[in-house]
C-alpha cells in the first residue's frame, strides 16, 4: 500500500519527551510530515529531523496565525493536525485511507482520547470531544487568535465524522494539568484584551457557577471519579481566573 496523500502538521515547543511517539505514529504512511517549531531550547528539532526534512523554525505570534502558517506549507491538499503530545492510531490510519476516496466532504472531525497520567477520561465532556483535524487546506482556516481559535470552513462545504481515535497524552500528572490551566487562563485573558471583549465580574461569576454542574453532572464527570471532580472544579475556576487576569492586565495597561 502506498502512502496516504495527507500532510501531517505538528507545532512544537520543547517537546523532546513526546515528539518521537507523535511522529512515529504517522511516519511511513503519511505522504508528508511538517513540523513547525517555536524556538525550542531542547532536542525537539534534532529528534523531529529523524522523521522528516520539513522542519521549520518560526516564533509563534498567536496560535491561530501559527497553525494557518503551518498548514500553508503543505504540498498536499489534505492536511491532518496532530499536537506533539498526540498519536494517530493504526485504526485511524485505515479509516482515513478509506474516507478520502471520493469523499464529498471538505473536512472531518476526529475523536480525541485524552489521558491524565494513565487514566483515560471517558466522561466530563472529554470524550469523544471530536474536533476538526483533517481538512482540505483551501477550504479551511483557524480564527487568528491566541487561544482556542475557532475552526472556519468555507461556506457551502461539508464536514464528515470519523470514529477512530487520536490518543492525547497531554497531562502526565496533576502538576502538568494545573500548569495547563494557569497557562490557558493567561492566554484567554490576553485574547479578551486583544479582541476588545467586554467582560464583567457578573458574567465571570455566572460562568463559574454554571460550569461545575454542567461538567460534573450533565456531562457525567462523576463517573470519572476524583479526576472528574478535578476537571469540573477547574473548568469552573478557569472562568474566574481568566477574568481576574483580564482585570489585572487592563489595570496595568497590558495589551493582548
Amino acid at each position: 500500500m502506498g502512502k496516504v496523500p495527507v500532510a501531517v502538521t505538528v507545532i512544537t515547543r520543547n517537546e523532546e519527551k513526546n515528539i518521537d511517539e507523535c511522529l512515529s505514529s504517522v511516519h511511513g504512511w503519511a505522504d508528508e510530515i511538517i513540523v513547525v517549531d517555536d524556538e525550542s531550547s531542547d532536542k525537539t528539532v534534532e529528534r523531529a529531523r529523524r522523521y522528516t526534512d520539513r522542519v521549520f523554525q518560526r516564533k509563534m505570534d498567536n496560535e491561530g496565525i501559527h497553525r494557518n502558517w503551518a498548514h500553508a506549507q503543505a504540498r498536499n491538499s489534505w492536511v491532518m493536525i496532530l499536537d506533539a503530545d498526540e498519536q494517530a492510531t493504526e485504526e485511524l490510519k485505515r479509516e482515513i485511507t478509506g474516507a478520502l476516496t471520493g469523499t464529498p466532504h471538505s473536512c472531518f472531525s476526529i475523536p480525541v482520547k485524552t489521558y491524565i497520567g494513565k487514566t483515560w477520561i471517558q466522561h466530563s465532556g472529554w470524550y469523544p470531544a471530536s474536533k476538526i483535524r483533517l481538512f482540505r487546506k483551501e477550504h479551511f482556516k483557524y480564527e487568528e487568535v491566541g487561544v482556542h481559535p475557532r475552526a472556519i470552513l468555507v461556506p457551502g462545504k461539508t464536514e464528515g465524522h470519523l470514529t477512530k481515535d487520536i490518543i492525547h497524552k497531554g497531562y502526565p500528572d496533576i502538576e502538568h494539568f494545573l500548569a495547563s490551566v494557569n497557562r490557558q487562563t493567561t492566554l484567554e485573558a490576553q485574547k479578551w484584551i486583544a479582541t476588545n471583549r467586554k467582560m464583567s465580574f457578573g458574567t465571570a461569576l455566572w460562568r463559574m457557577i454554571d460550569r461545575f454542574p454542567r461538567r460534573y453532572i450533565r456531562k457525567k464527570g462523576y463517573k470519572d471519579g476524583m479526576y472528574g471532580f478535578l476537571i469540573a472544579y477547574f473548568d469552573s475556576f478557569y472562568q474566574l481566573m481568566s477574568y481576574l487576569k483580564y482585570l489585572e492586565m487592563k489595570r496595568n495597561g497590558i495589551k493582548g
